[in-house]
């Protein structure tokens, strides 16, 4: 069985997540969604609250696909929550160059660690280059429209949580 972990904060999820998920489920037969606890950073929303958002969302992609999406939360080292699943993929987006600075850098080092585990990267489509979590919750911090970014559940969960400041 082909298994390939997808490491992100998911903070929120985005409709450029689910892209790189949608396509990344015709690369596996598992698809292990790696939601990463960060202490250095301030999530908007809580672990499980990120868990459950994005398992409900993958949900009609497993059952569309037939392919096995688990959600994993992390802590640890990329490589070492690979080796925990069994992954032999590390899926990764790339949105634009800067990107791939880093994601450059991170191989390096994963490759290092246990060359066993490969990285492969999807380009993120066109229309979901400019997405990221970070812009998506700025725009709806101040009372943007995010619904072409984010799922309507997600949308929802953003507007509980933040103040709105549309007025």
């Amino acid at each position: 069985m082909r298994t390939a972990l997808y490491p992100g904060t998911f903070d929120p999820v985005t409709e450029g997540h689910l892209d790189i998920i949608r396509r990344a489920t015709v690369l596996v037969d598992r698809l292990v969604i790696g939601v990463a606890i960060n202490r250095d950073k301030a999530p908007l929303f809580s672990l499980d609250e990120r868990v459950a958002m994005i398992g409900a969302e993958c949900r009609e992609i497993a059952d569309r696909t037939g392919v096995e999406i688990v959600v994993h939360p992390f802590e640890n080292l990329l490589i070492d929550c690979a080796r925990d699943v069994g992954a032999q993929l590390i899926v990764r987006g790339l949105r634009a160059v800067a990107d791939f600075e880093y994601e450059f850098q991170m191989v390096g080092m994963n490759r290092v660690l246990d060359s066993s585990v490969e990285t492969v990267f999807l380009m993120a489509d066109a229309g979901h280059q400019a997405v990221a979590s970070r812009l998506v919750k700025e725009i709806a911090r101040h009372g943007g429209d995010v619904s072409h970014f984010v799922p309507a559940t997600v949308e929802r969960a953003l507007r509980a949580r933040l103040p709105d400041r549309s007025v």
